[in-house]
This record gives structure tokens, C-alpha cells and sequence, in this order.
């Protein structure tokens, strides 16, 4: 796990968090995953751990989107938030949120849900816990990864303006204490997931982030994935 004892992050996230690899919850995290991967097979492979600070710099981040923890099937988890690596099929929750974004700015249905396109452009695609056991969704829970993103939340609040936040369902929505609100937007919506029945259609969250971001004078997201 050396990738994790001295991890490769981009400098700008680094120097926000550097403190954090030297608390107690995280050599506790640390030896929590060394076990875990001694036993079982753990997602998303080690380089990829710090895949949504890596992809989007910390100087870059223009927009964040907030998911719960990694997918937990084979091959699927890339360490961005409802993102899966090329080849595998789209899971529902991102069908979802490609039909939205084709109601909404009419972008079409992309055949990848790999979500780089976005994380190069500024939006940082974020899982509130980091790794996942195999076939065990939620198990790295309360491990220490909230500790760490919170602390990721609470820096861009504090050292940052002007950012968007997209907080889908109530999960992500109680990371909203973390955000200051004067300083930056929030969008709520309910989750992309069928379980929610429909609810998060009609949100319109990517053609608001854009107007958002271009009152600010800041370059618009190109959401649609099928364009190169």
C-alpha cells in the first residue's frame, strides 16, 4: 500500500491534505485496507484510489458532483463518482443521468459512461468513500474516507469560490453542512438511482451549472460525451 502511505496526489490537492495521511484515522484507514486487500479483492485497483483528484486538479475544480461509495462489480469502479472505465456496460443510475442530460441540453446518450471528459474540465467527481469490497456495496463505510473527503469538501469551500455543488440525494445532501453557501452554489436534486422512481428528471442541473458558471465568466461544461 506505498501508493497510499506517500500518495501521488496533484500538488494543489496535496498541499490541502497533506495533514490528513498523518492522523489517527488514517493510519487506522491504511491498515484497515491492507487487511482487506490480504483477504479480499478491494475496488478500484490502487492507482486509481486518487483517480478524482488526480483528474481534476485542485486549482481547476469548477464544479463537484458527490457520489457514496465506488461500484462494487468487477471492472466497473475507475475512482470517479458514477463513472465505470470503458467497455462496461452503463449502470442505472448513470442511464439516468444520461437521459437527463439529454432532456436537458439534448446532448446525446453516450455508449461510455466514462466521465473524463468532465473531470478534465473541472468537475470533480467525488466518492464520499474511496474503496469498496467486492460485491459488498457500502463496505468500507465508516473506515475513515469520509473524514478525508469531508476534509476535500471543507477546502474547496474555504480556499475556493464560486464553486457548484450537485448534491443528488440525501446522502450527498448532508455534505451541504461543509459548504459555504456564501461563497458557493448548491443544486439539489433527488438520486439518479430507479429507486428514486423518476425524481431526479426535470432537475436541469447541467444546463444551470452552465448558466452559473458563465455569470461568473468561467467557460461552460461540454456535458455530451460523444462529442471528441
Amino acid at each position: 500500500m506505498t501508493e497510499i502511505k506517500e500518495p501521488s496526489l496533484e500538488q494543489g490537492w496535496k498541499n490541502v491534505l497533506l495533514d490528513e495521511f498523518s492522523q489517527d484515522y488514517f493510519k487506522a484507514l491504511k491498515q484497515f485496507l491492507v487487511y482487506e486487500r490480504s483477504k479480499f479483492t478491494v475496488y478500484p485497483k490502487v492507482s486509481n484510489i486518487f483517480a478524482a483528484f488526480n483528474k481534476t486538479p485542485f486549482d481547476s475544480v469548477k464544479v463537484v458532483i458527490i457520489g457514496q461509495d465506488p461500484y462494487h462489480n468487477e471492472r466497473q469502479a475507475n475512482g470517479l463518482s458514477f463513472s465505470v472505465a470503458e467497455g462496461i456496460k452503463t449502470p442505472p443510475s448513470l442511464v439516468n443521468i444520461f437521459k437527463e442530460l439529454k432532456n436537458d441540453l439534448g446532448a446525446d446518450i453516450s455508449a461510455s459512461g466514462n466521465l473524463e471528459k468532465w473531470a478534465t474540465q473541472g468537475v470533480l467527481l467525488l466518492n464520499a468513500i474511496l474503496t469498496v469490497r467486492a460485491n459488498e456495496a457500502g463496505s468500507h463505510q465508516k473506515k475513515g474516507w469520509e473524514n478525508f473527503t469531508n476534509a476535500a469538501i471543507k477546502s474547496l469551500s474555504q480556499h475556493k469560490t464560486g464553486i457548484v455543488f450537485l448534491l443528488w440525494g440525501k446522502f450527498a445532501q448532508g455534505k451541504a453542512e461543509f459548504i459555504d453557501t456564501n461563497k458557493h452554489h448548491i443544486l439539489l436534486a433527488a438520486h439518479p438511482s430507479p429507486l428514486a422512481r423518476g425524481a431526479f428528471f426535470g432537475s436541469k442541473h447541467f444546463s444551470k451549472t452552465n448558466e452559473i458558471l458563465k455569470t461568473q465568466g468561467k467557460s461552460p461544461i461540454d456535458w455530451d460525451l460523444t462529442k471528441k
